[in-house]
């Protein structure tokens, strides 16, 4: 373990994020700027922990089978963890699409809001379960820093 993480863990936390560009949602891997870091807290001591930084009021969202969430923006820039089932997201007039499955991998951003993109995303949830879903706004609604990896959906390789 050098610096605290192993050779395959990521020194970063990469996570698809849905943004937005000339007005445009899209779909894009970041990289937040704050690095991963061994934790001192008891019970996870040791572990590497990202700090998504300051967070407002968090949501449990249970996400009935086959829902169609159609077209719309980011309510406000927020982490979204989901945590079983699956989503789909896609950017109109680009042909950018991500799926995210429930779990390990389910973590991403959004923050195509209104003020920065004018059709937002489509998200629907194909799978036979409910999806279960957790929002996270940031406070005041502010991008957390980070750098854009590439265009689309992370890769599994790329995330932890």
């Amino acid at each position: 373990m050098a610096n605290g993480h192993s050779q395959s863990e990521p020194a970063y936390l990469n996570l698809t994020a849905i943004g937005a560009k000339n007005g445009s949602s899209t779909i894009e891997c970041w990289q937040l700027a704050a690095p991963l870091k061994v934790s001192n807290v008891a019970g996870v001591s040791g572990a590497a922990i990202a700090q998504l930084g300051q967070t407002g009021n968090t949501s449990y969202t249970l996400i009935p089978a086959k829902f169609d969430g159609g077209l719309h923006n980011a309510p406000t820039v927020q982490y979204v963890a989901f945590l079983s089932g699956k989503a789909v997201v896609s950017v109109p007039d680009s042909g950018q699409s991500a799926t995210i499955q429930g779990g390990k991998d389910g973590l991403i951003i959004a923050a195509d809001t209104a003020n920065v993109s004018t059709k937002g995303h489509d998200t629907k949830y194909p799978s036979e379960e409910q999806t279960i879903a957790i929002q996270i706004p940031t406070a005041d609604g502010k991008t957390p820093a980070h750098t854009v990896l590439y265009a689309g959906p992370c890769r599994r390789k790329d995330t932890p």
